[in-house]
C-alpha cells in the first residue's frame, strides 16, 4: 500500500491516492500566474499545527523549500490560482488530509 498525493493546479484538485485507487479528492487553490504552484514530485517533509498566519490551522512543508499545503484565510480562493504558490485548502480538508498522510508522503504537482 502506498499512499500519495496527486495535484492538478489546472483542475484545482488534489487527489489521495492509495497506489491507482482515488481515495478522496478535495477541491484547492493554488498560485497566481506570477506566482505558479511548481510542478514536480515533492514529499512532505514536516507537519505543524497552528503555524504563524497566514497559514491557518496546520502546515504540511514540501521538499520544495517555502511551498506547502496549508489551510486558507480566504475560503472564497478555493478553486482558484490565488496563493504565492501554496495549495491552499478548506480547514477540514487539511485537517482530514493531514491525518491520512505521514512525513515523507509522495506529492506529484502537475498541470
Amino acid at each position: 500500500m502506498a499512499i500519495w498525493i496527486d495535484i492538478s493546479t489546472l483542475k484545482h484538485r488534489l487527489k489521495l491516492m492509495d497506489d491507482n485507487k482515488l481515495i478522496k479528492a478535495y477541491p484547492i487553490a493554488v498560485g497566481k500566474i506570477l506566482t505558479p504552484t511548481p510542478s514536480g514530485t515533492y514529499t512532505i517533509i514536516n507537519k505543524q499545527l497552528n503555524p504563524p498566519a497566514p497559514f491557518g490551522v496546520l502546515w504540511m512543508g514540501l521538499s520544495k523549500p517555502h511551498y506547502g499545503i496549508h489551510e486558507t484565510n480566504n475560503p472564497a480562493s478555493i478553486g482558484k490560482n490565488r496563493s504565492h504558490g501554496c495549495i491552499r485548502m478548506f480547514n477540514h480538508d487539511v485537517l482530514e488530509l493531514s491525518s491520512r498522510v505521514t512525513i515523507g508522503t509522495k506529492v506529484f504537482i502537475h498541470n
